[in-house]
């Protein structure tokens, strides 16, 4: 409190060689006075710091006003975050032949992973694909999900797309026209997370027996793990 120091003196007696300096031969009074005004003066300046970096905060959000917030850390090796655990389980297989791939830039980072079943004559085979952004300056949300591909055969119907609650702060589900398939995207800050999981028969046959519902759900539990791991 202010009336504390006073009482105790604490402002008002210099002690050691800071008290043999300030107290001066012939100028009575003069070391109550400067103890009593540098702790004022200490505070003010405490003050005047605190103002300038608040200001030049505000700066900051001024200039960029479209900065999201990101809550994940970026990965070089994506594949090693991603376990398709119960993806896998879904599909009745493994996931292997891993390829990672990632770029760090002013704007934005992105990271990649591909997997894929092995060949088996005459079974059912999976590739997925994931890709998490990270985008530093813009806002990825005024883009989030728009555009249906490029490719004919992995088209998305978003006629039929699906909103996700309790992921991110946004997500949906969309399906393929074309070849077994599905594709989770999530947006979550400036953070914007893409799953794609296709299937098809290795001998070329349209693809059977999927249930398409019970791989939605095991690729929104699959995201909702990777997402917790990537957190900060």
């Amino acid at each position: 409190m202010i009336g504390e120091p006073e009482i105790d003196g604490g402002w008002a007696t210099a002690s050691g060689a800071e008290g043999a300096a300030e107290a001066l031969p012939g100028e009575p009074g003069r070391e109550g006075v400067r103890g009593a005004r540098r702790p004022w003066l200490w505070a003010l300046g405490g003050m005047v710091a605190a103002s300038a970096v608040w200001a030049g905060t505000l700066a900051v959000q001024e200039r960029f006003p479209d900065v999201p917030r990101l809550d994940y850390r970026h990965s070089s090796d994506l594949c090693k975050e991603f376990e398709l655990k119960t993806i896998g389980q879904a599909a009745g297989r493994k996931f292997e032949g891993r390829q990672s791939a990632e770029g760090v830039h002013l704007a934005q980072d992105w990271s990649y992973c591909t997997v894929s079943t092995q060949y088996v004559e005459g079974t059912m085979m999976y590739g997925a694909q994931l890709l998490v952004e990270l985008h530093k300056k813009g806002d990825p949300e005024a883009e989030f999900a728009t555009g249906a591909g490029t490719d004919p055969a992995t088209r998305l119907d978003l006629d039929e797309r699906q909103e996700v609650q309790g992921l991110g702060d946004r997500a949906v589900l969309d399906r393929y026209y074309a070849h077994g398939g599905s594709r989770l995207m999530v947006l979550d800050g400036g953070a914007v997370f893409t799953l794609t999981v296709q299937w098809f028969n290795a001998r070329d046959e349209e693809p059977a027996g999927i249930d398409e519902n019970a791989m939605d759900a095991a690729m929104i539990e699959d995201m909702r793990a990777l997402m917790a791991k990537l957190e900060r």
